[in-house]
């Protein structure tokens, strides 16, 4: 009998060996792929007049609200106006179409036209609090080579880098192989139809672009556990978006006297139920990708945990759910509730309260799968679900392709030692409409970010260094002579 479990314990033993021994073996060939070569080219540009252009453009408060009758229209025309002084190469070569809710489209032909590449940016702003501010956000102040204002990250610094890059190129005589058009919306801060348009302009036309690329991911440090290296981080996809606001109706009453249950207990119930149940983890093609690039680079642990993940996924996915924040926002659809509202005086039961969540959707899901889901993890029907701005996760673009390998020949050419990847944008912006005439919208903006520089984009103090909006102006040069 003894000799029978000898034998059992020394197969486990080598069982349980040769299983550590795999897990290892691919940990350690888990290694960062070999580079693609990339031709370092010399590139010259005016960056001042750049810089004097991108000041321009801030000082035009081209503010969007949901609210039309708040906007300046005069704003808007008046940036429009300035672009033939600001780049006047652009607009002696270029065709400009305006098209409906401030959509502008201007088109440079090239020897050929039949991959045509399209370059979008946004040149409306969202609103300030100007008391809040350490410098002015619409005069182009320049400080110890700092830019202030707002737009200066979002959008305004890649809508002038484009028009920057194309007017050098073609002072300089470049003509590009194949037609390029410069995309701009005065109403993405506010899902405006202006990009909508211009998409419904090149699918009349039958005009399927072999390049899309708008803002999205920036060459930022410290995003992925255990990688030291700048990342520049190119979105693939962007998730959905859905508004639902959960309600409940009751008598009302005087609050001396409340039954058991009140119609806020009852949905801080259901809010606690949805916080405590969180979406199901998904292991995307953005997040596969993702990890398979940067994992390579991480340390020992997280290259073991992204080389197997067949057995380390449930860590992962308890690491997601405890640290949250851009990491779990990559892997799930996730729920935060942002609104409420409940009754007018301290001392009366409402006889309306209600709660609002703003919902991010992971590729997996969608608005009615999102839906259901909340349904039954509130499980109560007295509570309403009422679904308000909604739309479902973009689709998915190849990476595996010359489109994507001309971005990224861009950004490791401009900014060298940066490790390129895929990635999940979880912002929603104008490039999602473009889904529907091209599998190939990338998501970029051409910047070198801090974590404190991020946080001014819709916040206080927004504000770019010199030489990063100069180096976005370099990363379409590189962008548009590979077009």
């Amino acid at each position: 009998m003894m000799e029978v479990w000898y034998i059992v314990l020394s197969a486990i033993a080598v069982i349980l060996v040769a299983f550590v021994a795999i897990i290892l073996v691919r940990t350690a060939l888990f290694r960062p792929k070999t580079k693609k070569s990339v031709p370092d080219e010399p590139v010259s540009f005016d960056g001042d007049a750049a810089i004097a252009a991108l000041q321009q453009l801030i000082r035009c408060k081209t503010v969007s609200y949901y609210d039309h009758t708040l906007e300046d229209d005069g704003e808007f025309e008046k940036l429009i106006a300035l672009l033939p002084r600001l780049y006047p190469e652009v607009c002696r070569i270029c065709t400009l179409t305006r098209l409906p809710d401030r959509g502008l489209l201007f088109c440079w032909k090239g020897k050929k036209h039949d991959a045509p590449s399209v370059m979008m940016a946004h040149y409306d702003v969202v609103p300030v609090e100007e008391s809040n501010w350490q410098k002015p956000p619409f005069e182009g102040l320049i400080e110890e080579g700092v830019l202030w204002g707002r737009g200066a990250l979002d959008t305004k610094v890649t809508f002038n880098a484009v028009l920057s890059a194309a007017n050098s190129l073609i002072a300089q005589g470049f003509e590009p192989a194949e037609d390029i058009y410069f995309a701009f919306s005065g109403g993405e801060e506010v899902n405006g139809a202006g990009a909508v348009h211009i998409v419904d302009w090149f699918a009349e036309r039958g005009i399927t672009p072999a390049l899309v690329v708008d803002e999205g991911g920036a060459v930022v440090e410290k995003v992925f556990p255990g990688v030291k290296e700048p990342c520049g981080l190119i979105g693939i996809a962007e998730k959905g978006m859905m508004n639902l606001t959960l309600s409940v109706e009751s008598q009302g009453g005087h609050a001396s006297a409340p039954k058991p249950h009140t119609p806020i207990g009852t949905l801080s119930a259901a809010v606690c139920a949805v916080e405590n149940s969180p979406f199901p983890m998904h292991v995307t093609k953005p997040a596969a990708e993702m990890f398979d690039t940067l994992g390579r680079h991480s340390t020992f642990l997280y290259r073991m945990i992204f080389a197997n993940l067949w057995l380390f996924r449930g860590v992962l996915d308890m690491i997601c759910k405890k640290s949250g924040g851009e990491m779990n926002a990559l892997m799930r659809t996730t729920v935060a509730f942002t609104q409420a509202c409940g009754s007018a005086a301290p001392n009366v039961i409402p006889p309306s309260a209600s709660v609002t969540a703003n919902m991010r959707l992971n590729p997996q899901d969608t608005v009615d799968s999102a839906l259901a889901r909340i349904r039954k993890t509130v499980g109560n029907d007295r509570i309403k679900l009422t679904l308000g701005s909604h739309m479902n996760p973009s689709p998915i673009s190849e990476t595996d392709c010359p489109a994507f390998d001309k971005v990224a020949s861009a950004v490791t050419g401009t900014w060298k030692g940066c490790i390129v990847s895929p990635y999940l944008m979880v912002q929603c912006s104008d490039s999602r409409h473009y889904g529907r005439i091209s599998n190939h919208v990338y998501r970029f903006s051409a910047m070198d970010l801090t974590a404190e520089e991020r946080a001014t984009i819709h916040g206080n103090n927004e504000r770019v260094r010199l030489d990063c909006a100069k180096r976005a102006v370099e990363f379409y040069i590189r962008l548009m002579k590979q077009c």
